[in-house]
């Protein structure tokens, strides 16, 4: 007896049906996501989209929006503190990789290398991060005392003269860069050990059968090793520390004579002490697509890091 003959459907209608059984089969776990999405959406996709609509509108919380088209653009990148606001974050930026960059490194591997101890030292460092950031800058604020704090109080033991930690240009945005440093080092040094956990423990092995002493092992398995989530760290610092703003802020308030004025500090500047929304919105659009391209390379390294995984990558 012949079989009946089956008419394979056409792609156009396929297509449908297929989407359908996917909906059909994840509905569940749609209606799992939905809160979630709802929330991520009204606390962070609606305000993003806000503040793009404000920086192209005169906005002061008085009289109703009206569109301005580029004048808050203008007007910010008119203004000298605009200019000076960029180069105290890039500087600010600069100097935490440049101080705070390789220390969670070296704390981690120093730990790492312990045989006693090592959860004491794990602790010990990771606190600052549990203190509330407010708490942590008013504790540097009196620390840099020009008269009765406690780096001062250090350099007097030293035979050496006191510093105006935070009342000078010279040394404001050091001691801001330091402060920052010693409160977020612990974080990242977790994020360190842990990779180093996951170096394969042969390496090693081979490496003391040939003789390696401890820095060969540095330099050509530890630090190669952990190459891949240093460069990912490396991106998430940078956008961190371009978004600074409770350290100027409470510590200096951007002075002295703005050597220590952030874009967050100036656009904070711009929507509660000048009430100009609308030039708040238009700094904060140039934050974001500075930010952004930061972001954009972040996930470019993710994807090179999961392809490098599977073995896509030689």
């Amino acid at each position: 007896m012949d079989e009946p003959m089956r008419i394979a459907p056409s792609p156009a209608l396929a297509r449908p049906a297929r989407v359908r059984r996917r909906l059909r089969h994840n509905l569940t776990a749609y209606l799992f996501l939905l809160p979630a999405l709802l929330l991520f959406g009204l606390f962070a996709w609606y305000p993003i989209l806000r503040g793009l609509v404000i920086s192209f509108q005169r906005v002061d919380l008085i009289n109703p929006p009206a569109w301005v088209g580029l004048a808050n653009f203008r007007l910010i990148f008119g203004d000298p503190l605009f200019w000076r606001a960029w180069r105290n974050t890039l500087q600010f930026a600069g100097l935490a990789l440049l101080i705070g960059y390789l220390v969670p490194v070296a704390l981690a591997i120093a730990i790492n290398e312990l045989r006693h101890g090592r959860a004491y030292f794990r602790l010990a460092f990771y606190l600052p991060v549990i203190l509330p950031p407010m708490v942590s800058v008013l504790l540097w604020k009196w620390f840099y005392d020009p008269g009765y704090g406690l780096a001062n109080a250090g350099l007097r033991l030293l035979d050496l003269p006191p510093q105006p930690w935070l009342q000078s240009p010279r040394t404001a945005m050091l001691a801001l860069v330091i402060m920052s440093t010693w409160a977020n080092a612990g974080g990242t040094m977790l994020i360190y050990l842990a990779a180093l956990q996951g170096i394969p423990a042969h390496l090693y092995d081979a490496a003391e059968i040939d003789g390696a002493n401890l820095w060969q092992r540095l330099v050509h398995i530890t630090l190669p090793q952990l190459r891949l989530v240093m460069l990912i760290l490396l991106v998430l610092q940078i956008i961190g520390t371009m978004q600074v703003f409770t350290e100027p802020f409470v510590m200096t308030d951007g002075g002295p004579v703005n050597a220590t004025l952030t874009v967050m500090l100036l656009l904070y500047r711009y929507a509660f002490r000048y009430n100009n929304f609308g030039a708040a919105g238009a700094l904060g659009l140039c934050l974001f697509v500075v930010l952004a391209s930061f972001s954009l390379l972040y996930l470019w390294l993710l994807r090179r890091s999961a392809a490098r995984e599977r073995g896509g990558l030689a």
